[in-house]
């Protein structure tokens, strides 16, 4: 059983981020899933930025960080995409992490200062031709974070498709979610079990999904 944060992306708290929390609780993981929009839910991506740029992106992390602060040290911390920023920041920053899963997202290791703490695996998901995660630099520092962290793992699925794994969305693509699901339950197996055991770990290359389909 592992202790799982997870932190929503851009439209906010969906029923495809609920479902996706719920899985991992049947099996057996205790999940917390804060809504960090206080509530809104957004239909287009750019609305929930929108809101988040209002507010500013500090306050949305900042919550996180409040949501995290009453839970257990040994955490794992699980962003989609908005929600990687607070979940990057948590991995890097909050002692006793036990590990990291990035969705959708990542972003230079250098933004929460130093490097990538050696105690803390990690695990990042994307798609190879999504215009946010490949097209933005996402996954060059992905691709950084894989070659100098001890325990880090890429996954890159064929597809152009942003929040493939929110299955309330259009851009659900159900065969690449389908893995990235497997792949995140391997890893709160395996980061799960004493630090003794979970930080003999394997780092991994760069992972590279299935054959798949686009949406």
């Amino acid at each position: 059983m592992t202790e799982v944060l997870v932190l929503h992306h851009g439209h906010g708290l969906t029923a495809g981020v609920r479902a996706f929390a719920e899985r991992l609780r049947r099996a057996g993981h205790v999940v917390h899933v804060p809504d960090l929009f206080e509530g809104r839910v957004f239909d287009r991506l750019e609305q929930g930025i929108d809101y988040a740029e209002k507010v500013g992106f500090g306050t949305v992390v900042a919550r996180a960080v409040a949501a995290a602060e009453g839970l257990p040290a040994d955490l794992v911390c699980l962003g989609f995409s908005l929600g990687v920023l607070p979940a990057q920041k948590l991995a890097q920053t909050r002692p006793g992490v036990r590990g990291a899963l990035l969705l959708e997202a990542c972003l230079p290791v250098s933004e929460f200062g130093g490097s990538w703490p050696r105690d803390v695996p990690v695990q990042i998901h994307g798609m190879d031709a999504d215009p946010f995660f490949a097209g933005e630099g996402d996954v060059d520092a992905a691709r950084v974070l894989v070659e100098t962290a001890a325990d880090a793992e890429l996954f890159l699925y064929p597809g152009g498709s942003h929040l493939f794994t929110d299955s309330s969305l259009p851009s659900y693509d159900e065969q690449a979610a389908r893995q990235v699901g497997h792949r995140v339950l391997d890893f709160l197996d395996r980061v799960g079990q004493p630090r003794t055991l979970a930080a003999e770990g394997r780092p991994r290359d760069r992972g590279v999904g299935m054959p798949g389909r686009r949406p």
